[in-house]
């Protein structure tokens, strides 16, 4: 393989990417962080936080260390075809994960009170500090994800000398890794802060007809801490994977395309996209190299709002998209027709970035209170809570339509330029301005954090004012980001798929998923199947572990008098405590589960079998998906637009059913939806890694 200039702008990109999140890292610390109030609420939150992902991390370590135990094992029998680099690749991909979590949310509950205290001088202060924050995340899951990424697949071919075909199945150990610890962050996250929420909400604004962020409300703290232990640590690790794992699928497609051209001398035709001896090392490069240009790209769309924040909040995130997403597809065309000398490629990364803004956008259409459906769930309030979850059900069903036609139109576009290698570039595509769209997204539970902040704080009218307005634009860039990690989970999960076919047929193995096969029909019905059954758990998880939290909250309202009386303090520690306790106990169950059905499946049904159940669980995972993600945010948002003063505001019979519409939807979007888009990539990545170990059983 050839390492030209090209090539050595991937650790180039890497590398800035984490230096510029060390740059706002610094910046945001040597703000103002407020008074005594402000740190002590800034403080007790950022405890429970980490509190919560150590002792999460704990019950990973033990998961990660007896997975690669048994991969070390399985390395060293004899057929099973499971080299020793994959392994080590599992424990790097784990750990870088976890370490983009960890970082992010160090930075978030940094931010929160500096955020509110930063509103005290402009709505723009407050914008940049939050902003700068989410950006830390975005740069860190980047930055870390292509040096992975380039590091181990140079380390494979440049100095342990495997070809690039058993040096890309290598990789996929990397994705394995950052996959198991996406998934348990983003369940234990979201069974962490929906079971505050729910009893924070239940018993404080229903019960006891309080506000929101009610520092008598013992709950409140752990429901500030949930926000950054779900939308931040757990959003970072889901879009982690999707980035690795879009990055690996293409290069496997291409080392495979390598692998013929070499060995027969003919060239290989992929769609419109002609690859030969000349331009095979471009092909395997060339996802990497977008990456790095799109790093580039989303420091000038993260420059743009930090440097030149407005006071309309949501123009200036939006512009950052836009800019970003101009930038990287220029860049992105140049690098195309020097390394390839053929611009097909290109416009399958243009089919998969117009189709991850068109979900964005379509997403943000069914959420924001400004919009129809939500504002029809508000309506429906006037009849009381049952219609309200009704039309949210509604909305949520018919809001898949978009998002659907617009992943299979980037698919069917994205092949016919380039067949099944088009398809994973278009999910590079897609998560090419990652570093920017995560920023947008997790300056959401910052802007949150310190709204409530503000309120318990008793900042005062004006920056109450302030950080509302960007809580409110926050809302509405966290259901924009759902909406875009679950369609980028589904164009990864569909270049995954894609992969497994033509891995399975480079190892030999004539791989073809007939529906007269009754193995492919009964892996069908399976992975249709698992996303439903994950949800029930998940949401039953949910529900569980709010029954605790709203007995707790109850209980301390009752014995400490804290609605009559200033003497008693709540305990916030108390419910901490049980949100983190219920989170670790439930989260397991899902996550295993994710990982053992593809390995039990592939062993009885056969590659055939597991084939199946991967087109089963995509389809059924990705619709499912959308609809809780858009369910949960449009009864969120409708809460929010009677919140405002429509039809009685606050307090009035219409409030309270939104309230309840709101909380039936806080597990749909914050839970089961967005853990829904990392169980069709993990069950993906592991059909990947184990694929060797089941052909060699299946003979």
């Amino acid at each position: 393989m050839n390492l030209d200039i090209w090539t050595w702008t991937i650790p180039i990109g890497g590398l800035i990417a984490l230096l510029f999140a060390a740059f706002l890292y610094f910046r945001v610390s040597k703000q103002n962080p407020g008074d005594t109030k402000i740190r002590e609420l800034s403080k007790a939150i950022r405890e429970g936080a980490m509190a919560f992902l150590n002792s999460e991390y704990k019950v990973l370590s033990i998961f990660v260390s007896i997975v690669a135990i048994l991969l070390f094992i399985a390395s060293f029998i004899e057929g099973s075809n499971i080299e020793i680099g994959l392994p080590v690749a599992f424990i790097i991909g784990a750990i870088f994960s976890a370490l983009a979590g960890n970082i992010g949310m160090r930075m978030a509950t940094m931010a929160n009170g500096r955020t509110a205290e930063g509103t005290k001088n402009s709505l723009a202060k407050g914008l940049s500090i939050a902003f700068s924050s989410g950006a830390v995340m975005g740069m860190c899951v980047v930055g870390l994800g292509v040096l992975g990424v380039f590091s181990l697949f140079f380390m494979f071919t440049q100095f342990l000398a495997f070809d690039v075909v058993t040096a890309t199945n290598m990789l996929f150990g990397f994705g394995f890794g950052a996959s198991s610890i996406a998934l348990f962050a983003r369940v234990g996250g979201g069974i962490y802060t929906k079971a505050a929420d729910v009893g924070a909400d239940l018993v404080g604004k229903v019960e006891a007809g309080i506000p929101e962020d009610d520092p008598r409300n013992p709950a409140v703290i752990a429901d500030q801490v949930g926000d950054n232990v779900g939308d931040v640590a757990g959003m970072g690790a889901d879009l982690f994977e999707s980035y690795v794992d879009s990055l690996i699928a293409t290069m496997a497609l291409a080392a495979v395309s390598m692998a013929a051209i070499l060995s027969s001398g003919a060239s290989e035709s992929l769609g419109q996209l002609v690859l030969t001896a000349a331009n095979i090392d471009a092909a395997l490069w060339l996802p990497l190299v977008l990456a790095s240009f799109g790093i580039l790209s989303s420091i000038a769309g993260v420059l743009l709002v930090v440097v030149g924040a407005g006071a309309n909040v949501y123009s200036a995130l939006r512009n950052s998209l836009y800019l970003s997403a101009v930038l990287t597809a220029i860049l992105s065309g140049v690098a195309t027709w020097f390394m390839l000398g053929d611009l097909n490629p290109f416009y399958a990364i243009l089919a998969g970035l117009a189709a991850g803004l068109i979900i964005g956008y379509s997403t943000e259409y069914y959420t924001s209170e400004k919009r129809k459906p939500a504002q029809s769930i508000a309506d429906a309030s006037k009849t009381g809570p049952a219609t309200v979850i009704i039309q949210g059900l509604q909305v949520g069903m018919m809001s898949t339509i978009i998002p659907v036609i617009a992943v299979v139109a980037a698919m069917l576009a994205a092949y016919y330029f380039a067949n099944f290698y088009g398809v994973a570039i278009s999910a590079v595509g897609m998560l090419s301005i990652l570093g920017v769209s995560l920023a947008t997204d997790c300056y959401g539970p910052v802007a949150d954090n310190a709204q409530g902040i503000s309120e318990m704080a008793g900042m005062g009218k004006e920056v109450r004012e302030n950080t509302e307005q960007l809580d409110a634009v926050g809302n509405t860039t966290a259901a924009m980001g759902k909406g875009f990690a679950i369609g980028s989970a589904a164009i990864t999960a569909l270049a995954l798929i894609f992969t497994f076919i033509i891995t399975a047929g480079a190892m030999g193995y004539s791989l073809s998923l007939d529906l007269a096969d009754p193995n492919v029909v009964v892996g069908v019905f399976i992975g249709a199947m698992l996303p439903f059954v994950f949800t029930a758990l998940t949401m039953g998880a949910v529900g569980r572990a709010a029954y605790q939290m709203v007995e707790e909250v109850r209980r301390q309202f009752k014995e400490l008098n804290l609605l009559k009386s200033d003497k008693n303090k709540p305990d916030y520690k108390g419910c901490v405590a049980i949100s983190t306790k219920q989170a670790l106990k439930e989260m397991v169950l899902p996550s295993v589960l994710a990982v053992i059905s593809p390995i039990i499946v592939g062993i009885i049904l056969k590659p055939e079998g597991l084939g199946g159940l991967l087109v089963g669980s995509i389809a059924t995972g990705f619709l499912l998906a959308v609809f809780l993600a858009n369910s949960g945010g449009a009864w969120d948002n409708a809460k929010k637009y009677v919140e405002s003063g429509n039809l009685g505001g606050k307090g009035s019979e219409a409030h309270k059913a939104t309230v309840i519409g709101d909380t039936v939807g806080d597990p749909f979007k914050d839970t089961s939806g967005p853990s829904l888009n990392i169980l069709i990539k993990l069950m993906s990545i592991v059909s990947l890694v184990f694929l060797p170990l089941i052909i060699a059983i299946s003979g």
